[in-house]
C-alpha cells in the first residue's frame, strides 16, 4: 500500500498520464480490488471471510507496485528495507495471533462438539444403536456425528416410541420436555462441554 501511495504521488501532477502508462494487468488488479471492496461494503453481513476474494488482487497489486518503484535506483534501497520490515512484522503478528487463538480455543473448549460427536459415535457403534440428532444452533453437528440430516422432534418421538430409535442427540434445554414424550428414555451420560463463547450444549438420550 505504501508503494502504491508513493507511485501515485510521483504521478499526481499528471493523472491522465498515470492511467495511460498503467499496464492492463495493473489496471485490472485495481478494478478487482476497488470493485471487491465496494461490493463488500454493500453487503449487510460483515463477516471476515467476505474479504478473502480481494486479498489475492491486493497482494498482486502490491507486488506490481514494488516492482515498478524498485526500478528507480533512488527508491530501490528504501523499498527493500521497508519490505523486509513489513515481512518481519507480518510474521511476528501472524505467529502471535495464531498462538493466541490456539490457547484461547483450548481454554474455551472450542473442540467441545468435536469431542462430543466422537464419543457419541463410539458409544452408538459399540452398542449398535440406531441414533439420530435433533437440530440445535450448530449445523456442524451433522459432520461431528457423521449424519446426513437432522430429524424433526415430532418424527423423533414417533420413531422412538415405535422402537426404531435407540439413541437421540438433542440440545440440552430441549431434553426435559422431549424425555416426557419418549417411552423408557434416560440420559446416556454423554454431554458436550460448556464452551466459553457460548453456543448450544447437547446431551445423549438412550433407552
Amino acid at each position: 500500500m505504501a508503494g502504491a501511495i508513493v507511485d501515485l504521488r510521483r504521478g499526481a501532477s499528471k493523472p491522465r498520464s498515470l492511467f495511460r502508462e498503467m499496464s492492463p494487468e495493473t489496471f485490472w488488479l485495481v478494478c478487482w480490488s476497488v470493485g471487491g471492496l465496494i461490493a463488500m461494503s454493500l453487503v449487510p453481513s460483515k463477516r471476515v471471510d467476505r474479504v478473502f476474494p480481494v486479498i489475492p488482487s491486493l497482494c498482486l497489486l502490491l507486488a506490481a507496485q514494488v516492482a515498478r518503484i524498485s526500478a528507480n535506483q533512488e527508491w530501490r534501497e528504501r523499498v527493500y528495507r521497508w519490505s523486509a520490515a513489513a515481512l518481519l512484522f507480518s510474521i511476528l503478528f501472524t505467529g502471535g495471533y495464531v498462538v493466541a487463538k490456539v490457547i484461547s480455543g483450548y481454554r474455551g473448549h472450542r473442540d467441545a462438539l468435536v469431542t462430543f460427536g466422537h464419543e457419541v459415535r463410539r458409544e452408538t457403534q459399540s452398542h449398535h444403536w440406531r441414533c439420530e440428532a435433533i437440530a440445535g444452533s450448530d449445523e456442524g453437528m451433522l459432520l461431528y456425528l457423521e449424519r446426513a440430516h437432522f430429524i424433526q422432534p415430532a418424527r423423533a418421538v414417533d420413531e422412538w416410541n415405535r422402537g426404531n430409535l435407540d439413541a437421540l442427540v438433542v440440545p440440552t434445554e430441549e431434553a426435559p420436555n422431549l424425555m416426557r414424550q419418549l417411552h423408557d428414555a434416560a440420559l446416556g451420560g454423554l454431554r458436550s462441554a460448556v464452551r466459553k463463547n457460548g453456543g448450544t450444549e447437547y446431551v445423549l438420550i438412550v433407552h
